[in-house]
């Protein structure tokens, strides 16, 4: 029986499965802490209780920028150790140098190392404890599909390698209806009149809905799906649970029905949130260019010797509406190498110098970027601008290309935080998915997502 009823979180709801039990251990061992030995740094009362606020805002935040909620992290050991120490290490910090809120310091130093391991230690015993049990296999999801046959490998590979607990073990045939046995290695074919017997029988929790031939939608397996539903089963259409899992759109599968499955975000006509985002983005472009000011002299010289060329160099690329506009950066290849026709840039690029390579990967060499912001070619997040050429040629194989021109370019985006160089057209449409996802859920949220994770990027020096 508990085979076929195993117990199942969603992506969303696991992360906030860890924030929940992240703050509640943490706070219940700091109060039994403070009861047991009378430590007022520890001590929750009235006139301070914005103080387990405070540190709970810090550990959340931080949290975010060093990935303790990331689901590959947070089920990774080696990455659970070495993360969590990060976000507590500057949790704890950051609180205990807080001016008036947060406690008075303590004249015994040893107090505040007991403040420190308390937390580190409560956190990295729960974390622990989730890799281990909870986000194991025995907690997964078993779903039924209903697709073409010639579907089927393509869709359960999609869906798995973004979720290994989502687990696809059959699928209804819905544009044949022959006796053959098409099973593909561990997905059964179900036939259309089994179908109900079937989920019953084997726990489902979902069936997904991936057929583009609506005839194969029988009467008898409609009224199936009907019953299903009133039983509490989740039916999805397979765009949705695709999006939902990757956080990409699914433009390879949608095809031309691309517009019927991707309404606009209406924050890109909210004039409210765009007067917003342009003042933010004021404020961080200048502050960039000041930052930018200050390292100029020290890569002036690194770059006289290491790059032997122009301190920054233009470079035409496509911006909002199609309009071309020259972008601003620091230089990292020797200069020769632009005069040699387009290609894509990759990782490990022989083109790029050492120098050049430690400024791509601190992502120094788009400081410039910010004069670019400040003149409106390009908006601090938003899909990376693309060379005309690369635009033209990327365009001619994917018609939705250009939809990336909706909106402002960014020197950050979706796609740069959750994928590396698009190295070939096959990878382009993948980052394309993820700037299209930005462009429909386009939001405030989304922005703070997007600038959390591209300070982690810095931090743990993953530029390209």
């Amino acid at each position: 029986m508990f085979s076929n009823k195993k117990m199942h979180f969603e992506i969303s709801e696991r992360k906030v499965l860890l924030f929940v039990f992240d703050v509640f251990f943490v706070l219940t061992v700091l109060y039994l802490l403070n009861s047991i030995f009378d430590y007022n740094y520890f001590a929750f009362q009235k006139k301070s209780f914005y103080r387990p606020l405070i540190l709970i805002v810090y550990l959340s935040v931080f949290g975010v920028v060093f990935e303790i909620y990331n689901l590959q992290v947070a089920s990774n050991p080696f990455q659970i150790f070495k993360n969590v120490i990060c976000a507590v290490s500057i949790t704890v910090l950051t609180y205990i140098l807080t001016p008036t809120l947060s406690p008075e310091l303590p004249k015994q130093r040893l107090v505040i190392l007991v403040f420190y391991f308390t937390i580190l230690i409560t956190i990295l015993l729960w974390r622990f404890f989730y890799a281990f049990f909870l986000a194991s296999h025995r907690f997964s999801q078993n779903v039924v599909l209903i697709c073409g046959q010639n579907q089927v490998e393509e869709l359960v590979l999609g869906l798995e390698n973004v979720d290994p607990h989502y687990k696809i073990i059959g699928f209804v045939n819905s544009d044949s209806i022959s006796d053959e046995n098409a099973d593909f290695q561990y997905v059964k074919e179900i036939k259309k009149n089994e179908l109900e017997d079937f989920v019953v029988n084997h726990g489902i929790s979902e069936i997904v809905i991936a057929s583009q031939n609506t005839d194969g939608i029988t009467s008898d397996l409609y009224q199936q799906l009907l019953c299903l539903l009133e039983s509490g089963k989740s039916i999805r259409e397979y765009t949705q649970v695709y999006e939902s899992k990757t956080q990409r759109i699914p433009v390879h599968y949608i095809a031309r029905d691309f517009y019927r499955f991707f309404p606009f975000s209406r924050s890109n006509s909210n004039k409210l949130y765009l007067s917003l985002i342009r003042l933010l983005e004021f404020v961080f472009s200048f502050a960039g260019l000041i930052i930018c000011i200050v390292f100029i002299p020290l890569i002036f010289l690194a770059n006289f010797f290491a790059n032997k060329g122009s301190l920054f160099y233009t470079q035409e690329r496509v911006g909002k509406n199609g309009i071309v506009f020259k972008i601003y950066k620091f230089r990292t290849m020797i200069e020769a190498q632009e005069a040699q026709s387009a290609v894509f840039a990759v990782s490990n690029d022989k083109r790029i110098t050492p120098f050049g390579k430690f400024m791509r990967k601190s992502r120094i060499d788009e400081l410039p970027q910010f004069i670019n912001i400040i003149k409106g070619d390009m908006a601090v997040i938003g899909p990376r601008p693309e060379r005309p050429f690369f635009v033209k040629e990327i365009a001619q194989i994917m018609p939705f290309y250009e939809t990336r021109h909706v909106i402002k370019p960014g020197l950050t985006g979706w796609a740069q935080v959750n994928y590396s160089y698009g190295e070939s057209i096959d990878e382009s449409l993948i980052k394309l998915q993820y700037d299209l996802y930005y462009i429909k859920h386009r939001s405030i949220f989304l922005d703070l997502s997007i600038t959390f994770k591209t300070i982690t990027t810095v931090l743990f020096y993953r530029g390209q």
